[in-house]
Order: C-alpha cells, then sequence, then structure tokens
C-alpha cells in the first residue's frame, strides 16, 4: 500500500514592456530578456528576477545534543576577530559566511551588513565568544514617502523598501492616473514567499473576495499570515467574513532551518494625482554560531519596514508593511540581557482618509521568528516575538529534495542567479514558450501541476507530462503563455511512499499514523513536509528532521 505525496515550489516571473524589478522571473517584451535571482530582491533595477518560493513548517522539533562535548560553530577563523570601535557596515561575501575568530561589538558601536549579490542570510561563525554589548541591525526599510508627504523628488514616489540582508523588498507603488487605469494603478506584489499583494481598483468595503480596503497593499506574512481585516468603528462597515487575499501567508520553521528573511508589503494602489507608496521591506535573517558563549547585553535588530506615508489630494494608497525576519542563535552557552527584535510593519495612514487605526490595529503583517539554542542558557532579556530554544542544531543543512526552473524558451536559468538580465532571449522570442523543471530525490513518472498568478490579470494553470530521467535527476516540461506584466509561476508534484513509512513518522505526529505527505521543496534548496494522520491532523516537519528515521523523499 502507498501513500500520496505532494512536492511544491514557486516560482516569480514576469513580462512588460517597462520592466521593474519587482518579481522573479521577469520577460520584457521590448527587450527580450528575463532576469533572475535566488531568494532575493536588491534594489529597484530595470529587469526582473526570479524568487523561490520559501519552505513553511510550524512545528518546533528537537535535535539530538552532541553527547556531552561543546558545540562547535565550523567556523575556520579566516576571518580573524570581529572588534569594531566606530559603526561599520560590512559587504557580505557570496556565501554570506564570516568566520571569525571572536566578535566583539562595544556600547555604542552599530554593525551592518551590505547584502551580497544573491541576498543571502547574514552568518556570523565565531571558533570562540561573542560578545555584543552595540548593536546589529539588519532590520528592513520603510519605502519612500508619496505625494505631499513626500521630499518632493519624484522619482522616488512609489519606490519600495529594501529588505534586511537575507530579506526580500516590498513591491512598488501603483503609479498615478487620471482616469484610474487598472493596469497603470495596481501595485506590484510585494518579493518573499510571505509578500502582500499591491492594491488594486475597486470600491471599499467587505465584498466575494474579503478584501475591504482595495487601495492599501497587502500585508506581508511570515510566522503568522500578514493580517488585512477592517471595522469601520462609525460608518457601518464591519469585519471581512474572511482573510484578505492580498495579506501574505505564512511561511518558514519555527527551528529556523533552512534560515529565511522577511517577506516585503505589497505596494499601495496608485491614485488620480499621486502614485501609491511602495512595501517595507522584510527583516534580514542572522546566524550567530559560536563554539564558545554568546553574552547579549546590546541589540540585534531584523524588524521589518514600513509602507510609504502618502499624502495630499487624490492620493494614492499606503503600501503595506514587510514581515520581521529571522534571528538564530547557536552556541555552547548563551547569557546576558540585551534585545532581540523580529517585530511586524504596517502601514501608513493616508491623510484625510480612513481611520488611523488601519496602520497597526488591522493591517500589520507578521512578526518573524527568534531561536536560540545552547547547552546552556542563562539569557534573560527580551524579545519580539517571544524565542524558542533548544540544544544546539547543525548550523547547515544538505542534500534535501528540491524543484526548480530550469530553462525558458531554451535558455538556461543560472543555478544561482543574481536578478540582474541573467537569461537574455533573442528579440525573435514570441509566445507560447516552453519552461523546464528539474527535479531532486521525487520519483519518475509523476507530473507537476504548474500555476501561473499575474500581478495584474487572472491565474492559469494546467500539469505537465510525466517527470522522466531518474529519482535522483528528473526533467518535465510545458508550453505556457507568459501574460503582461510580473507573475509567480508556482509548481507542485505529488508521489507516493510505501505505507510502512507512515508508521515510522508517528514519532512527528504525537504516535499517530501518518497517512500522507506533501513535501515541498525549493528551487535548488531544502524542504518541508506535511504529515497527515489517518485522522486528518497535520503536522509541519523540516524534512531535515524526516530524514532521522529514514526518509529520503
Amino acid at each position: 500500500m502507498k501513500t500520496p505525496i505532494s512536492n511544491d515550489a514557486h516560482v516569480p516571473l514576469a513580462t512588460g514592456a517597462a520592466p521593474i524589478s519587482v518579481l522573479p522571473i521577469a520577460f520584457s517584451n521590448s527587450l527580450r530578456r528575463i532576469a533572475m535571482f535566488k531568494s532575493t530582491s536588491t534594489r529597484t533595477r530595470t529587469g526582473f528576477g526570479l524568487r523561490p518560493q520559501a519552505l513553511m513548517a510550524a512545528l518546533t522539533l528537537a535535535f539530538t545534543a552532541f553527547g556531552a562535548h561543546a558545540f562547535n560553530s565550523g567556523s575556520t577563523g579566516a576571518d580573524g576577530a570581529l572588534s569594531p570601535t566606530v559603526n561599520t557596515e560590512i559587504q557580505l561575501p557570496p556565501s554570506g559566511v564570516l568566520n571569525y575568530t571572536t566578535i566583539n561589538i562595544p556600547t555604542g558601536v552599530t554593525v551592518k551588513f551590505r547584502r551580497n549579490a544573491l541576498n543571502t542570510p547574514v552568518y556570523l561563525l565565531a571558533s570562540g565568544n561573542v560578545t555584543i554589548a552595540g548593536a546589529i541591525d539588519i532590520n528592513g526599510k520603510t519605502a519612500a514617502a508619496t505625494g505631499t508627504a513626500g521630499d518632493g523628488v519624484v522619482a522616488d514616489d512609489g519606490v519600495p523598501g529594501e529588505g534586511g540582508p537575507g530579506g526580500y523588498d516590498g513591491g512598488r507603488g501603483g503609479r498615478d492616473d487620471l482616469v484610474q487605469t487598472p493596469a497603470v494603478i495596481r501595485g506590484g506584489a510585494g518579493l518573499g514567499p510571505g509578500g502582500g499583494l499591491g492594491g488594486i481598483e475597486g470600491p471599499d468595503g467587505c465584498s466575494p473576495d474579503a478584501r475591504h480596503y482595495r487601495y492599501i497593499g497587502g500585508s506581508a506574512g511570515y510566522a503568522q499570515a500578514g493580517l488585512e481585516q477592517y471595522s469601520y468603528q462609525y460608518g457601518g462597515y464591519s469585519w471581512c467574513s474572511a482573510a484578505s487575499p492580498a495579506s501574505g501567508k505564512a511561511y518558514g520553521s519555527a527551528i529556523l532551518q533552512p534560515l529565511i528573511g522577511g517577506s516585503g508589503g505589497g505596494g499601495g494602489r496608485g491614485g488620480a494625482n499621486f502614485p501609491g507608496s511602495g512595501g517595507g521591506g522584510g527583516g534580514g535573517a542572522l546566524l550567530i554560531a559560536s563554539s564558545g558563549t554568546v553574552t547579549l547585553t546590546g541589540s540585534i535588530g531584523a524588524s521589518a519596514g514600513y509602507g510609504g506615508a502618502v499624502a495630499g489630494t487624490n492620493s494614492g494608497g499606503s503600501g503595506g508593511g514587510g514581515s520581521g525576519g529571522a534571528v538564530r542563535i547557536v552556541a555552547t552557552s548563551v547569557t546576558g540581557a540585551g534585545s532581540i527584535t523580529a517585530n511586524f510593519g504596517c502601514p501608513q495612514a493616508v491623510t484625510g482618509s480612513i481611520n488611523s487605526n488601519m496602520n497597526c490595529n488591522y493591517f500589520r503583517s507578521s512578526v518573524g521568528r527568534i531561536r536560540i539554542e545552547a547547552e546552556a542558557l542563562t539569557y534573560s532579556g527580551t524579545t519580539t516575538p517571544a524565542y524558542t530554544t533548544d540544544v544546539p542544531g547543525p548550523v547547515f543543512l544538505a542534500n534535501m529534495p528540491s524543484l526548480r526552473i530550469a530553462t525558458i524558451a531554451g535558455v538556461a536559468v543560472p543555478a544561482n542567479p543574481t536578478g540582474n538580465a541573467d537569461v537574455v532571449l533573442p528579440a525573435d522570442v514570441v509566445n507560447p514558450v516552453t519552461v523546464t523543471f528539474e527535479t531532486v530525490n521525487v520519483p519518475t513518472g509523476n507530473t507537476i501541476d504548474w500555476k501561473l498568478i499575474p500581478a495584474y490579470g487572472i491565474p492559469s494553470g494546467d500539469r505537465t507530462a510525466a517527470i522522466s530521467g531518474t529519482t535522483a535527476a528528473g526533467t518535465a516540461s510545458v508550453t505556457l503563455t507568459l501574460p503582461q506584466g510580473p507573475s509567480t509561476l508556482q509548481a507542485t508534484t505529488t508521489y507516493t511512499v510505501v505505507v510502512a513509512m507512515g508508521d515510522a513518522l508517528s514519532v512527528f505526529a504525537q504516535n499517530e499514523r501518518v497517512e500522507k505527505v506533501q513535501l515541498i521543496a525549493t528551487l535548488g534548496g531544502p524542504g518541508q513536509a506535511k504529515l497527515i494522520t489517518v485522522s486528518g491532523k497535520e503536522y509541519m516537519v523540516p524534512m531535515s528532521v524526516l530524514q532521522q528515521v529514514g526518509f529520503a523523499g
């Protein structure tokens, strides 16, 4: 007897005559080029990029302690000691990994990090002790203000907030248009797996799509889904009956394996006279691993940016806030009474418009995640949100199942795309185009369901032919028509395992036999699984944990 498994990945792509970097694969009818990037979007640039859907896992699981031995961070010490005496910005290497002997950030000193091309998280490894009396700042940025709330520089109206290193940018604000043409005024979606959708045309008030205020950019999700509900206290509006589809969904793992930053808020709808503002950037992602003691008496900030402020007659809507980022500390011991913050972002109220409570009471994005792993934990500081804890687990994971886009119209997608015109298509390429997928550790003979979700328009979808090749390296393809503007391509595959494995997996499902497993894989990265028991209960578990019982995907 066999049980089904599902493997899921999300890939953003886009077409349009005026390319902007808002979603991960882009196709320009004027330039005929596609630019891709992995798990990130950097600054606004001409061209589009590739964004993989990150992993989702809500269940906190413990890793086995490594006997009585002290934790080993794996640092080579090649970067020496980090001991700044003034505010410092460090350029991240391509891997994002910095190998220090010791780290000492004194009181009054703030350390920031400049994002690398792939926008990886910040990985600080230390063979000795880590002392943070000053501050580490990987916060997402607030989007530029627009209209009369802005600085008078029209060029930055609608520009989104940049995510912290390892986090995602917000969506662009919609352009101003006197006649409110939908294709012009719609805001861009925030980047990241929990990015909020952009503001759209249409009246206010609860409706079948449960979206109450359409001009506001969607709030980003992470630890929870973004919040987008509103109760107008004096005008007769009531709560929408369902969560708004503009809000970003929850994603990621409570154990922060893999390490993923916060997502961007959606851009606000453009007004008749002024553009909408961009969405706030998501908080960054930080790992601190020390073979000795981490002492935190200062602060670590991984909070999200806010949507840009908007004001003026016939102004656009505010962008949504980004979601908080991720901070994971792993050490032999952790002590101190400092603070760690991965808080949510919000829209900023439109002057003269709806109740100002809209900004955080009813439209806030999600907080991020914080985790502390230590053999001896005496930390007594404050964190937002509350942290989870366990004994030290692996610093990095490897050999996970994956599902990725391999080619578009016969042109190879880079294994490590940067988001800056990585793929150039011939000028004579026209729709429809062929997209090929590659799988790792997925049995052949299964199919891939794809769904193309444009930022401006109606989603489409279908199923590929059977995956061919081998379980270790499979391929499948589909022919599709790319719509105008940015879109997201979602791919899912379902396959089976023998039922005996369901008994082995019961240890992760409160000792109830697992009947179905839904596997979610990133593009070229590790994955997570949803375990569904015989009674219908669901448990989210990282794939790395399932490997402990021999489940290889």
